[in-house]
């Protein structure tokens, strides 16, 4: 039996389309981001796989629509898509493999439906979205989009009654992720017309749209990076404590996604101005350091349980 199906086995998914629909959104998910699924793979426990890939696949889908396409179209995608999920949330009735799927995890996780209302409710700020003028817009996109966006899978990993304090740990995190993603995508968003870092920040260094956009290693570009990054580690280093908040196993995994995401600031940080040519990416060894690492602890932890 393979790794995968033992996963649905131990979940409690037996039905045979189901069982199809779910591992057609595990190939989905491990093409969009075939490191976060073998952590994800290596580091959860089987019963709680299947769900987390289903509520990956879902945020990946919405990505998709919210991004895709000239604004009409884009509008028009996610507006069917957000009546059919919601028509399907009440009903407990949909044909669509993704949408199944995710009524499925929500009858496992009723917490989950919570989530993606709130998900469903604040999304467009995505299609909105052209830069930010102030650091405030930064943070309001991070509550309108980021944020939701990262409870899908977030929510499955945390404690099942939150008092506040896992979801305040998200956003932490969350901010430094989205902050890094910015800078580290620079090249990638200038050449979409659209841009991550405020404007007032580009003016405390003196930088302007027009430099970015023609590559221009300048002194100002420089700080102008190198304070963004160290920003995002602020948060990043700040989130380390995330995996505590959700007293569960499932910690480890965020964990390493914390780490990773650290090393992925390093890396930035030595490229500096040389982002405005390419992202970087974290150093392999270190992240499947990160990952074996995790994955011995994980190990630790049910040998231990297992003797008591």
């Amino acid at each position: 039996m393979s790794a995968w199906n033992a996963s649905l086995d131990a979940a409690g998914i037996r039905e045979p389309d189901l069982r199809r629909h779910y591992s057609a959104q595990r190939d989905a998910v491990a093409r969009f981001r075939r490191a976060s699924y073998l952590a994800a793979r290596l580091l959860l426990p089987k019963p709680v796989l299947p769900h987390v890939v289903a509520a990956t696949a879902v945020m990946h889908h919405g990505d998709n629509l919210l991004d895709t396409g000239p604004k009409p179209q884009r509008v028009a995608a996610w507006t069917s898509w957000e009546q059919e999920v919601r028509k399907a949330l009440d009903s407990g009735v949909s044909h669509d493999p993704l949408i199944r799927t995710l009524l499925h995890t929500t009858a496992a996780y009723p917490r989950l439906r919570k989530v993606v209302e709130e998900y469903l409710s604040t999304a467009t700020a995505e299609l909105e979205f052209t830069g930010f003028a102030t650091e405030a817009d930064y943070q309001a996109y991070l509550d309108a989009y980021s944020l939701p966006a990262f409870m899908l899978v977030a929510s499955l990993l945390g404690p099942e009654h939150d008092d506040g304090d896992f979801r305040a740990g998200c956003r932490t995190f969350i901010d430094g992720s989205q902050r890094l993603d910015f800078v580290n995508d620079l090249a990638e968003d200038l050449a979409e017309g659209r841009l991550g870092i405020p404007a007032e920040t580009l003016a405390r260094f003196s930088v302007t749209e027009n430099d970015l956009a023609e590559g221009r290693e300048s002194p100002g570009v420089r700080e102008l990076v190198e304070h963004q990054i160290e920003r995002a580690r602020i948060s990043l280093l700040a989130a380390k404590a995330l995996p505590a908040l959700t007293a569960n196993p499932d910690g480890v995994l965020l964990g390493a996604v914390v780490e990773i995401e650290l090393l992925t600031a390093d890396a930035a940080h030595a490229c500096g101005a040389q982002l405005l040519r390419g992202s970087a990416s974290p150093p392999v060894v270190r992240s499947l350091h990160v990952l074996m690492s995790a994955r011995r602890r994980v190990r630790r932890r049910r040998v231990t349980g297992r003797r008591r």
